[in-house]
């Protein structure tokens, strides 16, 4: 759809398609009926007309921003309303957005647009959780929030209304203080007068208004205060010094060279303080100059014209110097900033990419980064409850955001606390990029652990469906047989001969036999799937142990090839004995009638192998990894062949002992076994106990 060059939307009423559906003009009359009460409901089709209509929509809108784009339309077409609110980041904002929304409808398919413009060198007196806060705000009532860059305020707002295509600008009234329209007309002004007669401007009153605002952070305040004071130093006293040594004396410079030297002293100032030092050096200096080095010294008349000239051009070349000094000084502190936050958003983008997880290496991050003694996530559950950390690192995190140095909220419900000092508001920007990581980890690691909380009730949920199966039907067959020849034996309407009696007996001690087995084979699962297998490690000979695994089979059925120059292995013996037996009983069961399975061992090394081949239909590779696991029984296998716990409970216990157990294709045909054990290293024999009871306890 979105591919398509051109769309066509035929819109009709849920009503009047339910009634061509009932005239038999969509579905057969067979079909009428049940697709009107399933899928063909009212609201099911309302809200499919909805989608239909808005996504058009946004296609027509997009084609008209194309259209505007290419033919460089810039004034507005008021084909919908668009309301563009201009925020300060002061508190009012949340008045504006209110105010707009309400504008926005009255009309149908009204747009909010929240704007903040920032200026370019990172310096704003807004307060970023009164950001955050509006930003939830609009988000909250349909609308977007927008962060543009921009140093001349009403043009960037303006192009930015201009370049969405809005119709009207909601504008607070102005916080400045009577005195400060002296400086000039306010945004609230200067973007009526240029907004033109496609742009409607609201100016909306407040209880912020003539309040006045913050000043911005001085531009000198990152130098530090013992710079700060050396420039003044250089420039207040500086060319007081100077004076004093030039007057003192005997040799006369001239007065070019007595310029140029109060001229390096306003440069310096320039260099460590900025304008402000460097353009009180130039004053002082050309005082100083007009007092003691132009006739009529000692007075402030200047009696010949060109010392004039040079005193006004010495003036303005010393303020231009310190400007560009200043302007350059602070570009190359901008820049050194912008390489800092690039570096940090860098790695912070990497980590998304790397699906890194570790909150706390974060947090760790975020304090050497700016230098903090403490950083903790808070969290709460809605905004009356208490604040409660989610993860911290340093000595004594704040419990609260009111209690840190700096803060930067994520939402109403989390919140990063920094202890340690007061960040500049340039800092903040970087800042609220890392809140908004440290959010999106904690999500990571929280539906993470959701995720495996769910595999594991999947899996148990799988496990309990297929042990119900098993104890329906493989469990209760034995019961069942049981049952009926003790139900016979206990019969008095028929004499039993003793032969029957002994068939009898039989087969109730061989559906006994095969009831243990089952309950066995459960019993192992349940403590593999606890942890709670512990091998009692002995050294043993194999000639000791799998003879004794092989008799549960029916003679003749098993041929057993065990070296005696095998190494002994290191194992338990009642967990081996168990394990080998489970892979011969599941071998015999699958191989063909006549044929032998063939039980095989070898040294490799510093390991024993115990091959066990059968000549049975094999298994895909594809399901090799699969027989292993539970209640799993591969092809046609009887239902009452067991319940597919054999090879898992045998492939549990061989890996607590420190083996391995695979399966591998026999040549020829059929599925060959692989048990790996490890060798032991040096010592006789263990004494041969029994520690058949050990596998079951």
């Amino acid at each position: 759809m979105r591919r398509a060059d051109q769309i066509e939307l035929v819109d009709m009423s849920p009503e009047a398609l339910r009634r061509r559906m009932a005239h038999g003009n969509v579905y057969t009359s067979d079909k009428v009926d049940a697709a009107l009460s399933n899928y063909f409901r009212p609201g099911n089709l309302t809200a499919l007309r909805e989608l239909a209509l808005l996504w058009t929509a946004d296609r027509v809108d997009e084609y008209l921003r194309k259209y505007r784009g290419e033919h460089n339309i810039r004034s507005t077409w008021q084909a919908r309303e668009r309301i563009v609110v201009g925020l300060t980041g002061g508190p009012e904002g949340r008045t504006l957005i209110r105010r707009a929304t309400r504008l926005a409808e009255k009309g149908a398919g009204g747009e909010v647009l929240a704007v903040y413009i920032a200026r370019s060198d990172g310096l704003t007196a807004a307060s970023p959780k009164e950001l955050a806060v509006q930003r939830t705000l609009v988000e909250d009532l349909g609308g977007t929030f927008h962060h543009v860059i921009g140093d001349d305020v009403p043009t960037a707002l303006l192009e930015f209304a201009r370049g969405v295509n809005a119709t009207q600008i909601v504008l607070g009234s102005s916080r400045r203080r009577t005195w400060q329209y002296i400086l000039g007309p306010g945004v609230g002004q200067t973007v009526a007068r240029d907004s033109g007669p496609d742009l409607d401007v609201h100016i909306v009153t407040h209880g912020e208004v003539a309040k006045g605002r913050g000043l911005p952070v001085a531009r000198g305040a990152r130098l530090g205060r013992s710079r700060i004071l050396a420039a003044w130093t250089i420039g207040v006293a500086g060319p007081a010094g100077l004076a004093l040594l030039l007057t003192h004396v005997d040799a006369d410079l001239g007065l070019a060279n007595d310029m140029l030297l109060f001229l390096a002293l306003t440069v310096a100032a320039a260099l460590l303080g900025g304008f402000l030092p460097a353009l009180a050096s130039a004053a002082a200096g050309s005082l100083l100059l007009n007092w003691f080095f132009t006739p009529p010294v000692h007075r402030l008349t200047i009696a010949d014209p060109k010392n004039i000239v040079a005193l006004v051009v010495f003036l303005g070349v010393a303020m231009s110097v310190a400007s560009v000094v200043d302007l350059a000084a602070r570009r190359t502190h901008q820049a050194a900033r912008l390489r800092a936050e690039s570096e940090v958003l860098s790695y912070l983008a990497g980590s998304v990419l790397r699906g890194e997880t570790s909150l706390d290496a974060l947090l760790e991050r975020v304090r050497e980064t700016f230098s903090m003694e403490s950083v903790a996530l808070l969290e709460r559950e809605d905004e009356v409850e208490p604040w409660t950390p989610v993860a911290s690192v340093g000595p004594h995190p704040a419990t609260r955001p009111e209690e840190a140095d700096a803060d930067m909220p994520v939402g109403d419900r989390l919140a990063l606390a920094l202890s340690g000092r007061v960040l500049p508001a340039e800092d903040r920007r970087v800042l609220g990029a890392f809140a908004a990581q440290a959010a999106v980890v904690l999500d990571r690691q929280r539906l993470v652990g959701e995720a495996e909380e769910a595999r594991k009730l999947a899996e148990g949920n799988k496990i309990r469906t297929s042990l119900l199966a098993a104890v329906s039907h493989d469990l209760r067959t034995p019961l069942a047989s049981i049952k009926a020849s003790v139900s016979s034996l206990r019969s008095d309407d028929v004499e039993w001969s003793e032969q029957d009696r002994a068939e009898l007996l039989e087969g109730i001690e061989a559906g006994a036999d095969r009831l243990d087995h089952l309950v066995g084979n459960l019993l192992d699962m349940s403590r593999l799937r606890t942890g709670t297998v512990t091998p009692l490690m002995r050294v043993v000979d194999l000639d000791e142990v799998v003879p004794m695994a092989l008799g549960g089979v029916p003679d003749g059925s098993a041929e057993l090839d065990i070296p005696e120059t095998l190494p002994m292995v290191e194992v338990d013996k009642g967990l081996l004995e168990r394990a080998v037996a489970n892979i011969v009983e599941n071998a015999v069961k699958y191989s063909p009638g006549g044929v032998p399975v063939a039980v095989a061992a070898s040294a490799l090394g510093d390991r024993v192998e115990l091959r066990v081949v059968d000549r049975g239909p094999g298994v895909p590779d594809e399901a090799k990894d699969g027989i292993f696991e539970p209640f799993q029984r591969f092809g046609d296998a009887p239902r009452g062949a067991g319940v597919g716990l054999g090879l898992a409970v045998a492939r549990g216990f061989v890996e607590a002992m420190g083996g391995t157990l695979g399966a591998e294709d026999t040549p020829g045909g059929g599925l060959t076994m692989v048990l790996t054990l490890p060798a032991a290293r040096c010592g006789p024999p263990a004494p041969t106990a029994d520690l058949s009871a050990h596998a079951v306890t």
